[in-house]
């Protein structure tokens, strides 16, 4: 007997068998059970998930001999000739080499007889989309008026070339790429009970490379067992998908992590060298972010046979959350607009280089003074001469400090102990918070001693005081003072907490600015000589 590829072999025959589009199974079972049959279905989805397979399964429980049923009995004459492609009220048609009027109508010219021998003639039609306008005008006659023993099963990967016409008189479901978690799942079966020898994260590289197609997946997994000798291990499938070693990426995140711009364009020319595309690159690099970004809020998500497992939990580690919100944001913006860059490498380094430049750093904990910014958004009236003097420039305004509504309790406390004078928010941009640093900002520190921060936080804002959160604060506290710290939280309204202070000192700034600019002398004579006006929300307060 010929050797049966995988893919035909192990082709789902029944809803309980179809792996990862549990929302149409449900549907459909449901509409036989209770025999609610619409006369048109339309299945949608990319290549390999599933559109044909489900059509075919759909056309047994139409046609079962046990009856219309969700539960196929498989057995019967019509269940195995349908399986084996040759039941003879089952017409399937590849629209893509069927596209003119004619054959459309030949076929449909056949709709009218009753059934050979089944209960329904089933008309299934793939990559539906390709037909001629004149095709789907000759077919909506049917579909408008169909005959009470047909149904039609129309496939595409392309529903936005379906006329609306068409659409309007079908049940639509749109099947889903498969996840990868389902893809090794199914893969793990399949291998287990052929009997291949297999390595989990050669699966992981497979599910990978399939792009959410079960189909290519089951193909890419045939070749890797010709491959590697009745075996499917992670170096030969490696080799065999010639999969490009993407160490560079973590490379690239090194060089971030360590400041160093020199290493960054280096390892850009050592990729260009191998010929990499950098749009292609900075895809994988978002791709890469967002693993990080997940292996950092939940580490138990990262699968333990993950090929990068340790290296993206060693990276959450060493990147905050802000930033490597920032880098993702960056990479997808550079992939976006790399073909405006003069060349592709200058537009992959501009990214790695702007994520250098925006890197945050650690905050001065002293506060800066904040000046007016004399606006050039002023609209002078047409027909105005324009001014000849120069602007003179604006002395700052003094701001005054914002002091906490309530003193702190415990005043007698050693400060060289804690290592604290009170300046909870001086402490908080000394602190590696990561997430816990939007619950710092809105905890007002009341009092505290060696071993014990006490806080308020006003009730608007009791979600941030998740167990994570207050975990991850307790984690920074602790790194930092060399000792645990018990983080105690009350929750009170009208507390001063670093968050507002900020919001009210930047108010000040803000006020001081636009009264600077409003009693300027020069900027008085521009409104009162030339006719022209201030814009509204153009005067910026500036730091020095």
């Amino acid at each position: 007997m010929s050797y049966q590829v995988l893919a035909r072999k192990w082709r789902p025959k029944s809803f309980d068998t179809l792996v990862g589009q549990d929302h149409v199974v449900r549907a459909l079972s449901n509409a036989l059970t209770h025999n609610r049959l619409h006369h048109a279905y339309l299945f949608t989805g990319t290549r390999g998930v599933g559109k044909t397979t489900l059509a075919r399964i759909l056309a047994k429980s139409l046609n079962c001999e046990t009856g219309i049923t969700a539960t196929p009995c498989g057995v019967c004459n019509t269940c195995t000739e349908i399986d084996r492609g040759r039941y003879v009220d089952l017409i399937e048609v590849d629209a893509a080499s069927n596209t003119q009027v004619d054959a459309m109508r030949d076929l449909l010219d056949n709709a009218q007889y009753a059934p050979t021998s089944g209960r329904f003639k089933v008309y299934i039609i793939d990559e539906v989309h390709m037909l001629s306008k004149s095709a789907f005008n000759a077919m909506l006659k049917t579909l408008e008026e169909p005959p009470a023993h047909v149904k039609f099963i129309l496939a595409t990967t392309d529903p936005q070339k379906v006329p609306v016409t068409v659409l309007s008189r079908c049940l639509q479901f749109n099947l889903r790429q498969m996840a990868g978690t389902s893809i090794i799942g199914h893969l793990q079966h399949i291998l287990t009970e052929e009997n291949i020898p297999f390595e989990a994260t050669a699966l992981h590289l497979i599910a990978r490379a399939a792009n959410g197609s079960m189909r290519d997946a089951l193909s890419l997994t045939d070749q890797a067992i010709a491959y590697g000798s009745q075996s499917v291990n992670e170096a030969e499938v490696r080799a065999m998908l010639g999969a490009i070693d993407q160490s560079y990426l973590y490379q690239i995140l090194s060089a971030l992590i360590s400041n160093d711009g020199k290493r960054l364009i280096e390892q850009a020319k050592h990729m260009e060298e191998r010929s990499i595309s950098f749009e292609a690159a900075l895809n994988d690099l978002a791709q890469l972010l967002h693993q990080i970004s997940v292996a950092q809020t939940v580490p138990d998500s990262v699968a333990d046979d993950l090929p990068e497992r340790a290296q993206l939990l060693a990276l959450a580690q060493q990147l905050p959350a802000e930033t490597l919100q920032l880098y993702y944001q960056i990479a997808i913006l550079g992939r976006r607009d790399i073909g405006l860059a003069p060349d592709e490498f200058a537009g992959f380094t501009m990214s790695l280089m702007r994520m250098l430049a925006f890197t945050p750093v650690e905050n001065s904990t002293q506060k800066t003074q904040s000046r007016p910014q004399v606006p050039t958004a002023i609209k002078a009236t047409p027909g105005a001469e324009k001014p000849s003097f120069s602007a003179p420039e604006i002395a700052p305004q003094p701001t005054e400090a914002i002091q906490p509504t309530e003193p702190f309790a415990d005043t007698a406390i050693n400060q060289d102990v804690m290592a604290l004078d009170g300046n909870w928010r001086g402490l908080i941009d000394k602190l590696k918070l990561g997430l816990a640093r939007n619950l710092a900002l809105n905890s007002a520190l009341l009092s505290y001693d060696e071993h014990t921060l006490r806080f308020a936080i006003q009730d608007k804002d009791k979600a941030l005081l998740s167990p994570m959160y207050k975990d991850k604060l307790s984690l920074a506290l602790e790194q930092y003072f060399g000792r645990k710290i018990r983080l105690e939280f009350s929750v009170e309204n009208h507390v001063q907490t670093p968050a507002k202070q900020v919001a009210e000192e930047k108010a000040i700034s803000q006020s001081n600015a636009e009264s600077a600019i409003h009693e300027d002398d020069f900027v008085k004579a521009l409104l009162n000589e030339f006719g022209a006006e201030i814009i509204p929300n153009s005067i910026k307060p500036m730091t020095q």
